[in-house]
């Protein structure tokens, strides 16, 4: 993710010259920023074998300058043993246990000087210190959040963010508590994805956070992604959890959409009775049942009509006339 620190500036005498003073900051920043490099290991058996032949020679030399100087020689062998014998207890702080899916980010001096992802008993380098980044697969749930669509209606959004650590090295070293940053940068990147789409009841083609819940959520996974690149961080999914109208305007919404399915709904009955009556009026005629002008046509129609639309029950009139 870019940089969106504001600096005040200085009017320049020329635009380009300032647009390249901004394009060589920019390639300063990103060739000082430390990324990832894999450190140098050796397997931590044969390292842990080596380890006790020199921890083993260094205690017969002790022990041969000790009996030379119960026999008069003199005591270099002491010495050389004894020095053998601390080189191999400082070589100790070179091993490292690495658990899978797990790594080891090493410093040395405050100097960054490599990540371990071997898995097992692993010898590096000795005097380092050494910091557990997780890369496992990790998930968490934003806090439900209230917002103002882009229709300025209030509404209770939630999401499910799905994110593994890539880069170990930008993610200790680029930002403060990686994980915090992962938290605080998706609930940003989710309150802007609610302000630019209404809830429901959008122009035509307009995606909605209620209708198209895969498309937004697919904006929220890139625009998520953007903001914490920066930490070495990879969106795996995001998925939205919970939405809902805010309370205070939940029950006039709630008679607003009941108020669209009955309407939705009448025209789906009017619809209906029309083509019954068409069908109806042509098979009359077709098979020469009665033969109708066009006033007794219109009364069919209005009868027909009334009694398919009607929400109560038609009482049938007889007529008793000529």
């Amino acid at each position: 993710m870019s940089s969106t620190d504001q600096f005040s500036s200085i009017p320049s005498a020329s635009p380009q010259l300032s647009g390249q003073g901004e394009d060589s900051t920019h390639l300063s920043q990103e060739s000082s920023a430390i990324h990832e490099r894999s450190a140098t290991t050796v397997p931590g058996l044969l390292a842990g074998l080596v380890w006790l032949i020199i921890l083993a020679l260094g205690v017969v030399e002790f022990i041969r300058g000790v009996m030379a100087v119960k026999s008069g020689g003199g005591g270099a062998e002491v010495v050389v043993g004894i020095i053998i014998v601390i080189v191999a207890f400082l070589l100790v702080t070179a091993f490292t246990v690495v658990q899978p899916g797990q790594t080891k980010v090493l410093q040395f001096l405050g100097n960054y000087v490599g990540t371990v992802r071997a898995t097992g008993l692993r010898m590096t380098y000795p005097f380092t210190t050494k910091r557990v980044v997780s890369v496992k697969v990790r998930n968490f749930e934003t806090r439900e959040i209230k917002v103002n669509d882009s229709q300025g209606n209030p509404v209770m959004i939630a999401a499910i963010i799905v994110w593994q650590v890539n880069d170990t090295a930008q993610s200790v070293f680029r930002v403060e508590h990686y994980e915090q940053f992962v938290e605080v940068q998706s609930e940003a990147a989710l309150r802007h994805i609610a302000t630019v789409h209404p809830y429901d009841n959008g122009e035509e083609g307009e995606a909605t956070l209620r209708g198209a819940t895969d498309q937004v959520a697919a904006e929220l996974a890139r625009e998520v992604s953007e903001r914490v690149d920066i930490a070495g961080v990879d969106i795996v999914e995001t998925r939205i959890s919970s939405l809902s109208y805010a309370p205070e305007i939940a029950s006039a919404m709630l008679q607003r959409q009941q108020a669209q399915a009955v309407l939705a709904a009448r025209a789906k009955i009017v619809e209906g009775a029309v083509t019954m009556v068409e069908s109806a009026l042509e098979r009359i005629e077709r098979e020469g049942i009665v033969s109708l002008d066009e006033d007794r046509k219109a009364a069919m129609v209005s009868n027909l009509l009334v009694v398919l639309c009607s929400d109560s029950r038609a009482m049938p009139t007889v007529n008793t006339g000529s």
